[in-house]
């Protein structure tokens, strides 16, 4: 029977324990590039199973949110390399997330002062944060369908320069109502045509991204998030999340994958959101799959033991308590105490609240 300490092999890539740290935006990042604190905060926890490196841009007009790293410069690339030469170095495996945010940015953040693009011209009640602080999401603009296959390119593209970088593999980031997730949705894509319309057009932009990425980084060491039930940033719910998922996941069992991330629930929130008017069957999609299946959301030492010795899961990734404890691991694996992180001091601003977390004694 397997434990969370156990080893597994997923894809091309073998991994000394199934506990994994989630991909985590620390806003640290000047001018989309990681500096000295990135290699520092990553080398730290490279006792994780896996890693997968914070959300990352895959152009210029995939920002939403200020210091966030990008994957698509040659700059960009030499810094990420500075980043897995030391996760490798200290025994750790590292993927990085692909993502574009679609409609949750703002014009001061895309060049030029563009609109946001998105599945649709229909502006969230949200908001990002900026040089101005948290301000108000700016309206956005509904891609042409012929604008999509330089989008795809563009995801194409940052899947190669992870590997340049040195990055074991790529997540693409299909969940917590970015752009793919806007596209997946009809309580979001509004369009017609090929990419909007009816469940199979809804998916074709994900499933042209997956076949694209996977062929630049290897299906392998690709692995995709998608969270079915959360509603972040003003993002309602698909109106069958889970006829939309069973499609989504049938068409990506045949690919090969790394590994399935699932979001259960609320992002960050309720695992079975008290408003859902039918519970979502995650174990329904999850017999579907023969690959790997990662689990995240509120996950405790005793719910991700059983989620791993039921066969629930394969993987169970863990986020904010990574923030604060840099030796998660072992502090899962001899019962000690968690610490809390310094909720002021996340997001933004240098080494305190980011690499001066210390490990239990």
């Amino acid at each position: 029977m397997a434990t969370l300490f156990d080893p597994i092999k997923i894809g091309d890539i073998s991994l000394s324990n199934r506990i994994v740290m989630a991909p985590l935006t620390r806003n640290r990042s000047k001018n989309q590039v990681p500096g000295d604190l990135a290699i520092e905060y990553y080398r730290q926890r490279a006792t994780a199973g896996l890693i997968v490196a914070e959300a990352s841009q895959v152009s210029p007009m995939a920002q939403g949110y200020l210091d966030t790293p990008g994957i698509y410069t040659r700059e960009q690339v030499v810094a990420w390399r500075r980043v897995t030469d030391a996760v490798h170095a200290a025994g750790g495996r590292i993927f990085i997330q692909l993502w574009h945010v679609g409609r949750i940015s703002h014009s001061s953040l895309l060049p030029g002062g563009a609109a946001p693009v998105s599945s649709t011209s229909h502006r969230p009640k949200a908001q990002t944060f900026t040089t101005q602080g948290f301000v108000d999401t700016s309206a956005p603009r509904a891609l042409r369908d012929d604008e999509i296959p330089a989008l795809v390119a563009d995801y194409r593209h940052a899947a190669q320069s992870a590997m340049e970088a040195g990055f074991d593999g790529v997540e693409v980031h299909a969940a917590n109502s970015y752009l793919i997730e806007q596209f997946l949705r009809d309580s979001v894509n509004d369009r017609t045509g090929p990419y909007g319309g009816d469940i199979a057009g809804r998916a074709r932009l994900l499933l042209e991204i997956m076949t694209a990425v996977t062929g630049a980084a290897g299906a392998a060491r690709t692995g995709v998030r998608l969270s079915p039930m959360t509603t972040f940033s003003d993002t309602p719910r698909d109106s069958d999340p889970q006829a939309l998922h069973t499609y989504v996941i049938d068409h990506l069992a045949p690919m090969g994958l790394a590994y399935v991330h699932m979001i259960e629930g609320e992002t960050g929130g309720a695992r079975a959101p008290a408003d859902a008017k039918v519970p979502f069957d995650y174990a329904a999609l999850h017999r579907r799959y023969k690959g790997a299946w990662m689990v995240n959301n509120g996950y405790d030492l005793a719910l991700a033991q059983q989620a791993i010795t039921t066969g629930s899961a394969d993987l169970v990734a863990f986020g904010r308590p990574f923030i604060s404890n840099p030796d998660l691991v072992r502090r899962l694996r001899e019962g000690l105490p968690l610490a809390d992180v310094r909720w002021p001091l996340a997001y933004g601003g240098g080494a305190e609240g980011y690499t001066d977390y210390a490990a239990s004694p």
